[in-house]
């Protein structure tokens, strides 16, 4: 039986019985890294996420691949598939196979399956008025990757991007098991807020972001301005009539609250009582606001 847990995300849990189900996700894209390896962990990352993001954990994965024909070395292939075949071993998932064709723009990424009690899902639905938000990695991939693009990323903000999205989110989803989180999202493509808007829709209620706690990644805040992705630009459009500025959090965290990730943190509702305990598992988190009673708008920046 399908269970519809993610509508507008690329995942999806078909039950098996009562104790077992499947979760199966995409995701494949164009390097954000110059390096190729790392383009392949990350590429890794990024597809696992979403199975983490419910609580599930990756079975199985199969690689889907595009390259050039000329003027692509060899070489460059095989870093891309060794980057990714290492996290995935590191993940317990194994690969199965793939898939490669002839293009002219380079793409890489998996399809996972991965296995999930139906009674613990995490969804974006489960949110609950006066619980506290919390954020499991830093903003900022995406102006980072538009600057390295156009030659203009400071190498310490490369780095730290590079090692931000090789990490799994594999550890957060543990922790969030654990201590009770309600609703849970990674932080991809729609932005922060445009995946903080999809719980608060889901969920009935309003989230309140502190700007000022949230954690961005070296140089991010001097970049934003000079280095938007068009899909920056589009999420601004897309989310922010739904957004309420109750202080002027500055035009360079405006920019960054709508900046598509890849590989980004989990996002994560749960109770006052468990923060602590879960912020104690995780040293990169941070809490960055609260759930509201349903108001007017579905994200107010304060």
């Amino acid at each position: 039986m399908l269970i519809d847990h993610r509508t507008g995300d690329d995942a999806g849990v078909f039950r098996l019985d009562d104790k077992t189900a499947l979760v199966q996700t995409v995701d494949f894209f164009t390097p954000v890294v110059d390096d190729p390896e790392a383009f392949g962990a990350i590429a890794a990352a990024n597809a696992l996420s979403d199975v983490y993001a419910m609580g599930g954990r990756p079975l199985s994965a199969l690689s889907i691949a595009a390259f050039p024909e000329t003027d692509f070395p060899a070489e460059w292939a095989a870093a891309i598939v060794r980057g990714g075949a290492i996290k995935l071993a590191e993940a317990g998932c194994a690969l199965l196979g793939g898939h490669s064709v002839r293009d002219p723009e380079i793409k890489f990424g998996y399809a996972i399956t991965g296995l999930i009690d139906p009674q613990r899902i995490l969804t974006n639905a489960g949110g609950r008025g006066g619980e506290i938000l919390v954020l499991t990695k830093p903003l900022g991939t995406g102006v980072i990757a538009t600057a390295l693009k156009a030659g203009k990323a400071p190498e310490e903000s490369v780095t730290a991007a590079t090692d931000s999205m090789s990490r799994l989110n594999r550890d957060a989803a543990a922790a969030a098991l654990r201590h009770g989180v309600t609703a849970a999202t990674d932080i991809t493509g729609f932005g922060l807020v445009g995946h903080a808007s999809a719980v608060a829709r889901q969920s009935r209620l309003t989230l309140e972001i502190r700007a000022s706690d949230l954690p961005l990644l070296p140089r991010a805040g001097d970049l934003a301005l000079r280095f938007q992705p068009a899909g920056l630009k589009a999420n601004r459009r897309q989310f922010e009539p739904e957004v309420e500025y109750r202080v002027d959090p500055g035009d360079e965290m405006k920019a960054l609250l709508y900046d598509p990730q890849t590989s980004g943190g989990l996002f994560l509702l749960l109770p006052e009582a468990e923060a602590s305990a879960l912020l104690a598992e995780l040293p990169e988190a941070r809490t960055v606001g609260r759930a509201l009673a349903r108001s007017h708008r579905q994200v107010v920046i304060v």
